[in-house]
Formats: structure tokens, sequence, C-alpha cells
């Protein structure tokens, strides 16, 4: 798991781990560069592409005059525009300025034609994570010139102005790869940013993540890698009960659908008995569409206390009974998932927070948790209160979206890696629910239960969307699931 670390510490990470390795500056940069290169030649193995490098006079701009130089003979026509006399900038961009080999042409911003067209591909190195206020003058006339340029666009780090840990001010260079190294910056996750990033690459350049957690703020990415030791093993002779017997509650007249989405999505991720609670109308619809479910009635219902994980909400529609939902929540002592109607519920009546279980999982989207509470002006707003709410009433609470954040009671927040746009869909949400339940059904703790639940979610997503694109619905990623856990080398 990758600790995600401020921008204002990635200076003095960068200083302490070079001394600690007796390495120059020079150096990790060098590695970055190689990493970057690595990555380039997968991606744009043809040499018939002029490459154009914006470099800035910092650092990020001795990355890019790295990049150029080990690129130089690879690439047709690689170029540098630079801003700065040389003179005027870090010692790194220094001398990797005078490593440059003859064959790459050297040209002022002023000097330069911006008469670019394709097969040329521009790589921005004007600044990295040190920038914390609007770009401006020359910089800002850049970026604007080669945001108006269509032909593929690299950004080494961060894109050129946006700030490592703050919701960008102002204008900043749209990239169509980000490729930034050895961890994530939190400004690369937050929606806000989405235009300017395009697709994010993180490149090892050989700092161990243990030294990485010494600069850490509670804030880690999740990778694949951190998946499987979280999953509970099974045996030849384990049977239903021991894969855990789960309840899913909802499902109001004419949304039954959200229901039959959790409880499929709950035994494809390994449930052994799985039960919908729904209203005495709507039974038939389950017990034909799923004969594997059991389901009862909100009428002849008797007890909770036979389960091992209850998730509550999907389709229950805004006429909750509210005393059987506190009932539930005090009378049930294991942790509870609260998605869609229930979270609604829990919003009109506040009170209830304090009554749920505690170490249960909340799964809101942006504006369901924003009725919980209250509008925010940003995502950074956003994780800052999610971590409140986890942290105050011991819950963990999953924010859905691009780059899902988990927070936990202890104040940590988790940035899940899988998922995309073709999973904004109607039901996606139920999907998640009914997979997190089963986890917590099969003896999980919340916390493995909410970062494998959100992995193989989007991980499913992205399976399913290889073929069918815009066209994915909810059911196609239920039928993802068992994929996701053979990629996975799960058993």
């Amino acid at each position: 798991m990758l600790s995600i670390i401020s921008g204002k510490k990635v200076s003095e990470l960068d200083k302490s781990f070079v001394q600690e390795k007796r390495m120059s500056s020079l150096e990790l940069m060098e590695n970055a560069a190689l990493s970057f290169c690595d990555w380039y030649h997968t991606h744009f193995p043809y040499r018939d592409q002029s490459v154009i490098f914006f470099c800035g006079p910092g650092n990020n701009g001795g990355d890019g005059l790295a990049i150029a130089r080990l690129l130089a003979d690879a690439v047709d026509k690689p170029t540098i525009v630079y801003f700065e006399e040389v003179e005027y900038c870090s010692k790194d961009y220094q001398s990797n300025f005078h490593r440059l080999p003859d064959n790459i042409e050297r040209i002022h911003f002023k000097n330069f034609d911006f008469s670019i067209g394709s097969p040329s591909i521009i790589v921005d190195c004007i600044f990295g994570v040190g920038i914390n206020r609007p770009v401006d003058g020359i910089y800002k006339e850049a970026i604007e010139k080669l945001n108006g340029i269509d032909v593929k666009k690299i950004s080494v780090d961060i894109p050129s102005g946006i700030p490592a840990d703050e919701v960008l001010e102002g204008d900043a260079f749209q990239a169509d790869f980000t490729i930034t190294f050895q961890f994530p910056k939190l400004s690369l996750l937050l929606p806000e940013h989405a235009k300017y990033t395009g697709k994010i690459e993180i490149l090892d350049i050989g700092i161990p993540n243990d030294f990485l957690f010494k600069y850490a703020d509670h804030k880690f990415f999740i990778e694949k890698d951190d998946i499987p030791p979280r999953h509970k093993s099974f045996h030849s002779f384990s049977h239903k009960g021991d894969f855990g017997k789960v309840l899913l509650l909802g499902g109001s007249i004419g949304k039954v659908g959200a229901i039959l989405l959790a409880s499929k999505a709950a035994l494809r991720t390994g449930s052994g008995l799985v039960s919908g609670l729904i209203p005495n109308e709507e039974r038939i619809i389950l017990q034909i569409s799923i004969p594997e479910v059991m389901v009862y009635s909100f009428e002849d219902f008797e007890s909770f206390k036979e389960f091992d994980a209850i998730g509550i909400g999907p389709g229950w529609g805004a006429n909750v009974d509210i005393s059987f939902f506190e009932n539930l929540l005090s009378s049930f002592s294991k942790p509870v998932v609260i998605d869609a109607d229930g979270l609604n519920a829990l919003s009109r009546n506040p009170k209830l927070l304090n009554s749920i279980p505690k170490n249960s999982i909340l799964t809101p989207h942006l504006k369901e948790f924003e009725r919980l509470v209250g509008v925010c002006e940003n995502h950074l707003e956003r994780l800052d209160k999610a971590r409140e709410f986890s942290v105050q009433y011991g819950v963990y609470l999953i924010l859905k979206g691009a780059y899902t954040c988990i927070s936990s009671p202890e104040g940590n927040q988790y940035f899940n890696a899988t998922g995309n746009k073709y999973m904004a869909t109607a039901g996606s949400g139920d999907v998640l629910t009914g997979m997190i339940t089963s986890l917590l059904g099969q003896g999980y703790s919340s916390l493995n239960a909410a970062i494998c639940g959100v992995y193989h979610h989007g991980l499913a997503g992205e399976l399913a969307s290889k073929k069918l694109r815009r066209g994915l619905i909810a059911s196609d990623i239920i039928q993802k699931i068992p994929e996701t856990y053979r990629l996975m080398g799960i058993n």
C-alpha cells in the first residue's frame, strides 16, 4: 500500500532518502527519468514522433531534461523549450542541461513557434509539486497555448499549475497522461482535476514504502498486491455456514431490483446463505429472479440475530419505518452496511447516528454524503469531513466515486485504484453493498471487507467495460466478480 505524501514534504523526503542511500539528488532524478523512458517506450514505440519538452526552471524541468537526453536517439526531432537562462535554474537542472547531446534542439519560449501538429508529443515539465499559487506570466501563456493544441500530451509528476495538496485556482496543463513517481499526489485524486490529469501512471524510482511511511499523513493508495493477504482462506471441509449468512434489507414497491442486484452480488462474492427482507408484494419477483436467495417480508420477519451481516438500504424508499430502523441498529451487535435510502433515513434522523453498531460501513455517493454532513465547497473538504465523521461515530465511511476513499475510525484514509467512468450506472452501488455485506458475513474485518469489496467491485467493472464500454449495466459487474478472484489468485 503506497503512502500518499504531502507536497510540502516531498523535498524533505527526497533529501532524506539520498542522504540515507549516499546518492546524489541528480542520481534520484536519473532514476525517475529512466522509469519514465521505460514507460514511454512501451506506450509510444514508434520513432517517427517529434517530442517537445517544455522545461521550467526547477527540478521538474530538470526531470524533463534528463528524459530528453535519454530519449534523444529514440525519437524524431527532440526539442527543449526553456523559459529561463540556465544560470537562473536549479542546480540539478543546470547539470542536466549541460549533459544534453547536440541533436536536441534548444529554443527559448519567446522564440518558439506553437504550430505543433501530429504526430508530435508534448511533455510538460514546467512545474512540479512545489507550486502553491496560480500560474501567471509567460508560464500561463505557455499553458494556455499548449492546451489549445490537439496532440498527445504527457505531464511529468503532476500537470503544471496544479498544487500538490490543494484544489486548483486558475488554469493548468491538460494532459492525456500524468506520469507520477513512487506515489500519487493527493491532488491527482480529486474530481476537480479530472480534466487535467488524464490517465495516471505511478512509476517506481526505488524509494521503498517503509521509507515513505515515515512521511505519510494517514493517507494510503491501495495496490493490487495489498488485496490477496486481506482475504480469508477456506479449506476443503468448509460448508455454507462458514461462508456466512447475510441479510439484505430494502426493495420498496417498484425498487426491488436494488435488492435483487445486492443479493446476487453477495452470492457471487461467496456468501453461503443470502436472504432478502422486502415488502410482501415484491417477494415473488426476487424468488423467481434468484432462486438461491431466501426471501422474507417485513410482516413475517422475526429476528436479526441469526445473521452474520446485514446490508441496509438499497431501494428501501423514502418512507422508512424509523422505529424499525432504530430497533435494528440497537439490537444487532455486529457491524452493518448502510447504503442508499438507509443513508437518507440517517440524514433525516441524525439521532440514529449514535445507534449505528461500531465498525459498521456506510457507502454514500457524494450527494448522499453531503445530506449527512452538509454541503462541501470541494472534494478536499469532503475528505476532511469524511475522516471526522468516521472518527466521531466509530464507523468506516466509503465515499464513492473515482478513487473511492475509505475513511476509518482511526483517522486513516485509503484510496482505491480500480474502477472507471463506465461504472457510473444505476445499481452499481447496490452491487457494492452486496459485495461488502458478503465479505463481512464471511468473517472479514470491517477494514478488509471495505478494501477488498471496493477493489474487487472496481476491477469487475473494468473487466466488464472492456467490451461493453458505455453499455455497461450493474448486472454486468456482478457477472465479472468471480473473474476478479481468479485474476487475483484467490481460491
